[in-house]
């Protein structure tokens, strides 16, 4: 049987080691942060594709940081947006945008657009 006077100092060190563990060894970031859904989404891929579902005009981004439409279908951050700034990233881009190439595509990329869904016949109606 072990006493509880050995049993201390096994408890210190342990903890003494969770702690060394959490303050010095380095921590993991966050290495992409990938989108996929509809509209509740969408950052502006439709501004790339054929389509009527588009908030590429006001009211569109009324509160958004610079005030105009970006394409999504808010009026300011979408979700994305948000978990983005809350682990310290910047907002994805659509994936259809000419500036996500190199270093920005790390971060990752926004694949919603407003309209889709499961099955072939979803959207149609958008289609131009």
């Amino acid at each position: 049987m072990v006493s509880s006077s050995s049993s201390i100092p096994v408890t210190l060190i342990t903890s003494l080691l969770v702690v060394f563990l959490v303050t010095f060894l380095p921590q993991a970031n966050a290495r992409a942060f990938f989108v996929f859904g509809d509209s509740l989404v969408d950052n502006g891929n439709n501004n790339y594709l054929v389509t009527s579902a588009r908030a590429d005009s006001p009211p569109y981004g009324i509160d958004y940081p610079t005030g105009q439409p970006t394409g999504r279908f808010s009026n300011g951050l979408n979700i994305p947006d948000i978990i983005s700034e809350q682990i310290g990233e910047e907002s994805t881009l659509p994936y259809l945008a000419p500036e996500l190439q190199g270093e920005k595509l790390l971060v990752g990329a926004n694949f919603a657009s407003a309209g889709v869904g499961i099955l072939n016949d979803t959207g149609i109606q958008f289609v131009s």
